[in-house]
């Protein structure tokens, strides 16, 4: 079967999992009745197990779905620690069910996978030696990708049905209050494990300082948790920042940051209590810098800022130039410290941020969002999952929910390397391109031709180069030539799910 962005779906997989083909960006507004969490009294007394091991041994058994987050990214301790108890344990037919996993899990997820231990995976994204090992076809079945928002609804209606959650915390009490902002290992915001800790059958915190009772403020509550476990570290708190929080010196990275804020500026919804959404890599921090320019220049101010969240982002919320941080994750200290300070920093959780099943999520709200991509085709559609090679490096993310926004910007150079990023149809489609309304490359822009009105604005800023998506891709290929056609084999190894919950694409088991 093939779904509305013309990708072929394995049909007879599709009815096995119940899955529908993606349909479209619309979702409506359904009515949907949302799973209750399962409630363990407690004894009143505190919640402290001895040791990681004997916690595992109490609450984990084959066959059931355990979850973890990835708030630590490459500082992360804990998922090792416990998929290292779990293995040697021999226990067998796990569903890994992570926010994301990061490139210091993959050694032991692809060891859990050789023993038996993981044989479902759904997550954000993966990368480096795992994400070349599934796409070998080496998981007994299909990954399930979902964006941020996309894991919210699974777990809020029932379709991820977390056994236990092992929550890593650099700060907990003996009764299980927790909260990242304090602790040698903070990383700010919960917000990708408030949803486990509101619906797994059990929630263990592991954490390397237990503080006094009670621990405010409590972004993870006692009436949540199940047990409480200290260990020597949780995370390397040097580890925790993205690394990409520098003002990058790349002349074509500036040159697409500059053209990103001319196209902002010049849009019709820049002004007074505007939102937006950057991201985190060297051109989105750049836009940053030229819009909060822009904003003192046209005295404009943001009614919030969204998604993951950097320091110059906080910066805009110190400033004054942005009323309220709407913080999900931060990506480097400098914001996760902001937390501390700034009570218009709000932590809110995946479902608040990006739902589409619940009664409004933050992302519905955006005026415009920045958004990178692994490639875009001339249909605007966006890949940010596998490259173009066929292998899986890259994660859904928030992507798919802030495409939802007013205008939709995907930053991205025209070639990286000898591999166009322009491409006649991306090897994985993640966002639709009824989302997307600009491309900017260092060459120029394009616009996506629905979006009349801005072809019709942006024709009249002077000096900004416009382009259509077939010149632009035509311009990449006269650069690094046409490669050849990617080969395949039958099996599926990962689905991505729209964040609706249809398929829009899925990824086969490429041929060595």
């Amino acid at each position: 079967m093939k779904n509305k962005v013309n990708r072929q779906l394995d049909e007879k997989l599709m009815d096995q999992l119940n899955y529908q083909p993606f349909q479209g960006a619309a979702i409506g507004h359904p009515v949907k009745q949302r799973v209750a969490p399962k409630v363990r009294v407690s004894t009143g007394e505190d919640k402290l197990v001895d040791s990681l091991e004997d916690v595992v041994k109490k609450t984990v058994k084959d066959g059931m779905t355990i979850s973890f987050h990835h708030h630590f990214r490459n500082g992360d301790f804990v998922f090792n620690k416990v998929m290292r108890i779990i293995i040697d344990l021999g226990i067998k037919n796990l569903t890994l069910a992570p926010s994301s996993l990061t490139g210091v899990m993959n050694e032991l997820v692809i060891e859990g996978i050789k023993k038996g231990a993981i044989t479902n995976i759904t997550s954000s994204g993966m990368r480096g030696s795992l994400g070349d090992f599934i796409s070998h076809g080496n998981l007994e079945n299909p990954v399930i990708f979902r964006s941020h928002g996309g894991r919210a609804r699974a777990i809020e209606n029932g379709e991820i049905k977390i056994d236990v959650a092992f929550l890593g915390v650099p700060n907990a009490d003996s009764l299980g209050n927790a909260n990242g902002r304090f602790g040698d290992a903070v990383f700010g915001s919960l917000g990708y494990a408030l949803m486990d800790a509101q619906y797994a059958d059990q929630v263990v915190l592991i954490t390397d300082n237990i503080v006094p009772y009670p621990n405010t403020p409590a972004s993870i509550k006692q009436t949540q948790v199940d047990y409480v476990v200290k260990v020597d570290k949780v995370g390397d708190p040097d580890k925790i920042g993205s690394g990409a929080t520098r003002f990058t010196k790349d002349p074509k990275e500036l040159r697409i940051a500059e053209m990103v804020n001319r196209v902002i500026v010049n849009s019709p919804y820049f002004k007074n209590d505007f939102s937006f959404q950057t991201g985190s890599g060297g051109a989105a921090l750049a836009v940053t810098r030229y819009l909060r320019q822009s904003m003192i220049d046209n005295g404009i101010k943001a009614s919030f800022a969204l998604g993951g969240i950097t320091k110059p982002t906080t910066d805009l919320l110190k400033e004054g130039l942005v009323r309220r941080v709407m913080d999900v994750q931060d990506f480097d200290k400098g914001a996760a410290d902001s937390m501390h300070s700034n009570p218009n920093q709000q932590e809110i959780d995946a479902s608040w941020y990006a739902d589409a099943d619940n009664k409004g999520a933050m992302v519905d709200q955006l005026d415009v969002v920045i958004l990178s991509a692994l490639e875009i085709d001339t249909k605007f559609n966006v890949n940010v999952m596998t490259g173009s090679d066929g292998v899986i490096r890259g994660a859904v993310g928030g992507h798919q929910d802030a495409a939802t926004a007013k205008l939709t910007i995907i930053c991205a150079p025209l070639v990286r390397g000898r591999i166009a990023t322009v491409t006649p149809d991306v090897t994985t489609v993640v966002t639709p391109g009824e989302s997307v309304d600009v491309l900017v490359t260092e060459v120029g822009i394009a616009i996506n031709p629905k979006r009349t009105d801005l072809i019709k604005i942006l024709s009249q800023v002077p000096g900004l180069p416009i382009y259509t998506i077939e010149e632009l891709q035509q311009l990449a290929q006269k650069q690094v030539g046409t490669p050849k056609p990617l080969e395949y084999q039958d099996k599926v190894v990962a689905l991505i799910e729209y964040r609706d919950g249809s398929i829009i694409d899925q990824v086969k088991q490429i041929k060595d």
